[in-house]
């Protein structure tokens, strides 16, 4: 005999074309309580692989994905209708301050379609380009996609890129026009400019206003009739490939998993492929928007499982899982990152080191695309080389630890891999600095050293064509095409060193084009480069974590920069402070922070003037003691001030 949950009258609601056991209430969805069912989970299973939809949202910066998000949950019942809902799947508080998502996050939210019931798993993901690795890992869970293009903005190069990432991965693309409703909008010509950079048909493309719900009625039936229902048999032995992953205080790991075959529940016992270790399923659920139990998860769905994985070194993004004694073949899983900028992160106070280590575990947990190794500086003492996508995705790095942490760290200047050609013909890639060889030594054993290099995609309107390709050949960038993508923009390919994308490139980009430029990049190999390795001394004291490697042309300029930057911050001392920057043994730079000087004639009033001449010959003689046995004391402002150079890889607002 079923027993339904004790909620109050006016919570319960049951729905049309629902089963009879299932209800609606506070937000989400209950199941009467049985035999089988004691806790009273959402019951997921009565909707059949055919009724099942999963999509991403993929878009530049800004063009209205975590809004468009918004209303789709209003418009399922996931969340109420307060007027007040902004970027509800943005929940970290660093989205939330930055305006930008650099998290991917599930939902799953219950449809009726044509009298039938629809499961629709929706993952909202970032925009910006070093978070490109957070879309691919999401888009391997989806069947469809919906390509937002602002309407007064067009087509951007982040909108290029999540276009032919999402076509690479067999994904149906749905294209839809947001922002419609805003007096510059220009809904015509973006869409012009979709059919002829994608050769997708204008009268495919839906016309929406995701601010204000104008068209977003037809959102959800134009995915379920273009996007496809996700394969797999629900006969077959468990198959489901872990894509996501975050650290719970209370339960450990907690995974997110697409099922590809079959089903998991409470109580299974399922191995790893990639360890082949076992674990007891304790819960599985879907995010409705937060975690919700329900009775199982099976094929197509995409949901939560919570197996008592209490290391976080057990967990890898890409794995697949099977049930016990039915082992199946294991999914391709994910290309790992490639990390494009490394630097390193120290804590100011050396007993916090153990507490930083775990809290970069549980980070890195969360993040995957972020590589880690220790490192130890004779300036700065024990510490990891922590490799990312881009500086902007450093910086949320950083801020995250900060914030969620509550951690002081000090994050050195971010620096790219090279590569090291021996003359016996062995290579080696440099991460740090403090790795690559002397001058000395370079001329001896070393046949030619390379550097990164990528192919930028810039998006901007033609009349600032010609700033543009300044702006790239000083940055020592070779000029592949440039194409018009309608008579008022301009689409330039431009092949760059990576070292020049993380330093002010972007910040010249905005300034230069007013703000107009979008800017993408892929990675393109490595070439030959002349690279030096520059170092900072401080009366003759080399700072290894000052010392960069850059190419040989900008050694000038970057060392009096970086001279004249730490004169401003080191404080005055009793001895002078020499500043130099050096490159292949040569003194590029040279400033000096004056010595303070303490009045030692103060008390002499009037007598001989040798009394006086004493007294000044004792403290200069103090003077080059002190400046023998002395030390250096360095602010973290002149970690800080170096960093500056390079900029924050732009950031964006993504609501």
């Amino acid at each position: 005999m079923l027993q339904t949950r004790r909620l109050p009258s006016a919570a319960w609601r049951c729905t049309a074309q629902a089963p009879t056991q299932l209800y609606w209430g506070r937000r989400r969805w209950y199941v009467a309580r049985s035999a089988d069912n004691k806790r009273g989970e959402m019951d997921i299973s009565t909707i059949p692989p055919e009724r099942i939809r999963n999509f991403s949202i993929i878009a530049h910066i800004d063009h209205g994905k975590s809004t468009l998000a918004d209303r789709l949950l209003e418009l399922t019942g996931v969340i109420s209708k307060t007027g007040k809902n902004k970027q509800v799947l943005d929940k970290l508080k660093v989205e939330r301050e930055r305006g930008i998502t650099v998290k991917a996050q599930s939902v799953s939210m219950f449809y009726e379609y044509k009298g039938e019931r629809y499961l629709l798993n929706l993952v909202d993901t970032p925009g910006h380009v070093d978070f490109s690795y957070e879309v691919s890992r999401s888009l391997a869970a989806c069947q469809g996609a919906i390509l937002l293009v602002d309407a007064a903005q067009g087509i951007q190069a982040q909108t290029v890129a999540n276009f032919y990432l999402a076509f690479g991965q067999g994904l149906e693309v749905i294209p839809m026009l947001n922002k419609v409703d805003l007096p510059t909008a220009e809904p015509e010509r973006a869409a012009k400019q979709i059919e002829s950079a994608f050769e997708i048909e204008a009268s495919e493309i839906l016309h929406i206003s995701a601010k204000t719900g104008l068209g977003v009625d037809q959102v959800l039936p134009a995915v379920i009739e273009q996007s496809p229902p996700p394969p797999g048999s629900l006969g077959k032995p468990l198959k489901a490939l872990l894509f996501d992953t975050w650290y719970d205080t209370y339960v450990g790991v907690v995974c997110l998993m697409a099922v590809k075959d079959g089903s998991v529940r409470r109580g299974d016992r399922i191995v790893s492929s990639h360890s082949g270790t076992k674990y007891e399923v304790a819960e599985v659920g879907v995010m409705y928007p937060e975690q919700t139990p329900t009775t199982l998860l099976q094929v197509g769905q995409v949901g939560y499982v919570i197996c008592n994985m209490k290391s976080i070194a057990e967990a890898h993004v890409g794995d697949t899982f099977y049930q016990d004694k039915h082992p199946v073949e294991a999914l391709p899983g994910f290309v790992p990152a490639k990390s494009m900028v490394f630097a390193g992160v120290f804590p100011i106070d050396a007993g916090e080191f153990d507490r930083l280590n775990e809290s970069i575990q549980k980070l890195t947990l969360n993040d995957s695309s972020v590589s880690v190794h220790k490192e130890t500086s004779a300036a700065l003492g024990q510490g990891w080389r922590l490799g990312f996508l881009g500086t902007l995705h450093m910086d949320v790095f950083r801020q995250r630890l900060e914030e969620e942490y509550d951690t002081n760290i000090l994050v050195t200047s971010p620096t790219v891999p090279y590569q090291i050609k021996y003359c016996d013909g062995t290579s080696k890639f440099i991460r740090t600095p403090a790795d690559f060889p002397d001058a000395s030594y370079m001329q001896d054993h070393v046949e030619y050293t390379m550097e990164p290099f990528v192919v930028a995609t810039l998006i901007f309107p033609e009349k600032y064509l010609g700033a543009m390709l300044e702006l790239c050949t000083t940055h020592r960038g070779e000029l592949q095409n440039h194409t018009f993508i309608d008579e008022l923009r301009v689409m330039l390919k431009c092949r760059l060193p990576m070292a020049e994308i993380v330093t002010d490139f972007f910040d010249k980009l905005k300034s230069k084009s007013q703000g107009f430029a979008s800017f993408d990049y892929e990675e393109a190999g490595y070439d030959a480069s002349d690279l030096v390795k520059m170092e900072v001394l401080l009366n003759g004291e080399a700072v290894d974590a000052l010392a960069a490697v850059m190419h040989k042309s900008s050694v000038v300029t970057a060392g009096r920069e970086i001279a004249g930057r730490l004169k401003d911050v080191i404080r005055r001392q009793l001895f002078d402070i020499i500043i130099q920057t050096a490159a292949n043994g040569k003194i590029v730079a040279r400033e000096t922070v004056k010595q303070l000087r303490k009045n030692v004639t103060a008390k002499c009033y009037g007598g001989d003037i040798t009394r006086k001449m004493k007294l000044l010959n004792k403290q200069k003689e103090g003077k080059k003691r002190m400046k023998r046995i002395g030390k250096v004391e360095l602010p973290q402002e002149a970690f800080l001030s170096i960093m500056t150079r390079s900029g924050n890889g732009g950031s964006g607002s993504d609501s």
